[in-house]
């Protein structure tokens, strides 16, 4: 599907998605809008999960894995539901998410989930650029001893160097600013399938180093650090609105694109965990800054010639796709919400204002990618996916129940169970948020 880009309207937030790109309707198939969403969730990421997974074993990690899928898997229906109820009232396809929110919790509901998302995209983007940077400073690090034998041997930064930081903005940065939609679609396409092909070798060399006694370790009381990693992980609620304007408001479906797009994710990343998990030692379970990286490890290591080698550019095309998906989102909302003169000079700026930040903050605590990626999907994700989706379909019920029947049963639910279903999505993801918020502090 080949990305428009958006046009202003009346809207707070017009047809943007979570990655900033409005698309043109055309009649679409379940197939289609599985893919987009399988694509959209397969992302950087997967790189924290091993590191999260590790302290609590592959079953409960497995198990819990099962059960965040299934809460993200209701919470898009929620999206989905929304979104479709929207296009009904107002007559206007293709609005997304933060024009839905406006619709139906108001403009300072919408300014709320705008602050969010532009929360989110930064914490993303501040772990994406340290461990990015961190990746291609070892490579170039690698080049130059390759290239240098005769110089002493190089030792390989554990820590992330500046250099590769800034390294990883201007080169990924400079594709976005520099290059036409075209080009960037071409490249981004390229950096997919060498994730994908780099995914499969990943899993192929890794097998014959698995050792099923690995994976019966069981801390069931760590696997509380790994939720708002999955969360992370399992999020493509950015492209639910394309959906449901592609397959014309049909919520049946829309589910079983839903469900089939997101289970092909949740097969992948279940194999990930288990082979990951499975070919490095356990470690005890403790806080988020005390993690070990399985990735890190088979990507240090020398148990196979070309381990190391697959496994940096699997994370680093991952997080290249990423952070250029993320970094067109939050540009299209500051060109939504600002006008800064002539368009090269507020261009210019925007990028500035999008990419100096999180390299900075890179630059400053270079392990930051961890802390990074769990204050995004334990706030972030939980207000803007788990807590606003209930609220929006609640009202929306509440507002049909009023003219035609029970909220339990009123048609055009994706989610059975009424309010009780949609309180309980909004507690557990306020659990989330008061159980890091808990940890944060030390109390837990």
């Amino acid at each position: 599907m080949k990305p428009q880009r958006k046009t202003h309207s009346k809207a707070l937030f017009s047809n943007l998605d979570f990655d900033g790109i409005a698309y043109m309707h055309r009649p679409g198939s379940i197939k289609n809008g599985a893919v987009l969403i399988a694509g959209t969730t397969v992302g950087a990421g997967v790189l924290a999960l091993p590191a999260v997974t590790l302290p609590a074993g592959a079953l409960p990690s497995t198990i819990l894995m099962v059960g965040v899928w299934l809460y993200m898997f209701v919470s898009g229906l929620l999206v989905a539901e929304a979104n479709i109820r929207v296009m009904q009232q107002t007559g206007r396809p293709g609005l997304g998410l933060l024009a839905t929110v406006e619709a139906t919790l108001g403009r300072p509901g919408a300014i709320a989930a705008g602050l969010v998302y532009i929360f989110i995209h930064y914490a993303l983007l501040i772990a994406y650029t340290a461990r990015g940077g961190d990746i291609l400073a070892s490579a170039l690090a690698n080049l130059w001893a390759q290239l240098n034998p005769s110089i002493a041997v190089l030792t390989v930064p554990t820590v992330p160097l500046w250099w590769g930081h800034v390294a990883f903005t201007m080169l990924f940065g400079g594709i976005l600013y520099s290059g036409s939609n075209r080009f960037i679609t071409v490249v981004n396409g390229l950096l997919v399938t060498a994730v994908v092909v780099a995914f499969v070798s990943l899993l192929g060399l890794t097998l014959g180093q698995v050792q099923p006694t690995r994976w019966l370790t069981q801390h069931w009381d760590a696997v509380g650090l790994a939720i708002p990693v999955m969360v992370v992980a399992f999020v493509y609620h950015n492209v639910i609105p394309v959906i449901t304007t592609e397959l014309e408001g049909d919520g049946g479906r829309v589910r079983r694109a839903i469900f089939l797009g997101s289970l092909v994710p949740l097969v992948m990343f279940a194999l990930w965990n288990g082979v990951i998990l499975g070919s490095v030692e356990g470690a005890a379970a403790g806080g988020i800054g005390d993690l070990l990286d399985p990735i890190e490890l088979l990507r240090q290591g020398r148990s196979h010639p070309l381990l190391g080698e697959v496994v940096a550019v699997f994370s680093e095309f991952a997080i290249a796709t990423s952070f250029i998906g993320f970094v067109v989102g939050l540009l299209s909302v500051f060109e939504d919400i600002a006008s800064l003169g002539e368009r090269t000079k507020r261009r210019r700026l925007l990028y500035m204002l999008i990419l100096l930040p999180p390299l900075a903050l890179s630059v400053i605590e270079p392990n930051i990618f961890f802390d990074a990626i769990d204050f995004a999907g334990a706030y972030g994700n939980s207000i803007l996916f788990g807590i606003v989706p209930a609220l929006m379909v609640w009202k929306l019920r509440h507002q049909a129940s009023a003219t035609s029947c029970s909220d339990n049963i009123h048609p055009g639910s994706l989610v059975p169970g009424g309010r009780p279903a949609l309180f309980a999505i909004i507690i557990l993801a306020v659990a989330v948020i008061a159980e890091n918020a808990l940890i944060k502090t030390g109390i837990l």
